[in-house]
């Protein structure tokens, strides 16, 4: 499920679930601070036009999610990596490199 978004390009991974360690006493002043604005409430069509080529839209009677596809980060940096590989591989045949 994606759960916000991010400036820079790229995915970044986080466990939602997951607590945050509070070890250190300075940073604990600093994250009562914290603001979480409100969830963005998107239609179909808007998801439609929001969401990336490794991700798909889950309906259900309760509600409608953004997700990746492939749920897990190892896989997809491995799918990824392939992708870019046959990708160059295509760049090279189009430009007549490899014989």
């Amino acid at each position: 499920m994606v759960i916000g978004e991010n400036n820079k390009s790229g995915d970044l991974e986080v466990n939602p679930v997951r607590a945050k360690a509070t070890s250190n006493m300075r940073t604990q002043a600093k994250d009562e601070k914290l603001y979480l604005p409100p969830p963005k409430k998107m239609s179909v069509e808007e998801l439609i036009g929001y969401m990336s080529e490794d991700e798909v839209i889950e309906v259900t009677p309760q509600s409608v999610r953004l997700r990746k596809l492939e749920l897990d980060a190892g896989v997809r940096e491995r799918a990824a990596r392939t992708k870019k590989k046959q990708m160059d591989a295509l760049k090279a045949n189009a430009k007549g490199g490899k014989k």
